[in-house]
């Protein structure tokens, strides 16, 4: 039997999935931002209120996902309960300094002290950390002062969100189309650009969109 709490939790875990707030994945739908805010959730008695199978349907469809990914969440939303609460403090890091030398791994992790820190959902990944949006290289997705969370060890699969770095120091928030072992293919968020085709040796690194403050 689904539970509300299940239902809710599968709703905010599609959309981290997808690089959302619960209030973007609502607007990628076409929906009222507040449509799945946490005080939606019960009436004003505290009675549970559920989501309609329309929002679910549309959530579905903005995210390309299936019924049967949406399940698949519901059955996993216990053992992923807590995941996306507030927990410690992680790395914020502008835009400018993660195209800068230096300042990552060859793994796409943050290195050094001194941060500035966000108190941010919490995710499963330890060396997960916070990207500032800045300027409009990232529209229409993110905008200038934006945050978005990256997390190096979370694996990769087409469709998802990511940041990537090239050698050169560009950094770009883009759709992962392809991933082989010779080349990675990207789609820009923004429609009226092309898909983008790099191969391996141009990458520094590729890190998955996990959530965004929007």
């Amino acid at each position: 039997m689904l539970s509300h709490e299940q239902v809710w939790a599968a709703i905010d875990g599609l959309a981290a999935r997808n690089g959302f707030s619960a209030s973007g994945l609502a607007k990628a739908a076409g929906l009222d931002p507040t449509t799945f805010n946490k005080s939606k959730r019960f009436s004003a008695d505290g009675r549970p209120r559920w989501p309609n199978t329309e929002s679910i349907a549309r959530i579905l469809d903005a995210t390309g996902a299936t019924m049967g990914d949406f399940m698949s969440l519901v059955a996993t939303s216990a053992a992923h309960a807590g995941r996306f609460a507030p927990q410690k403090p992680i790395p914020l890091i502008g835009l400018a300094e993660a195209g800068s030398q230096g300042f990552f791994d060859d793994g796409g992790f943050p290195v050094g002290t001194g941060w500035e820190e966000v108190s941010l959902p919490a995710v499963g990944d330890e060396h997960a950390y916070a990207l500032k949006v800045s300027g409009d290289s990232m529209l229409p997705l993110y905008r200038s002062g934006d945050v978005i969370i990256v997390s190096p060890g979370e694996r990769i699969r087409p469709g998802d969100r990511v940041v990537v770095k090239t050698r050169s120091g560009e950094v770009m928030a883009k759709l992962l189309a392809r991933k082989t072992a010779k080349l990675v293919e990207l789609d820009s968020l923004n429609p009226d650009y092309e898909r983008r085709t790099l191969s391996t040796g141009e990458i520094d690194w590729i890190a998955r969109i996990i959530w965004a403050s929007q």
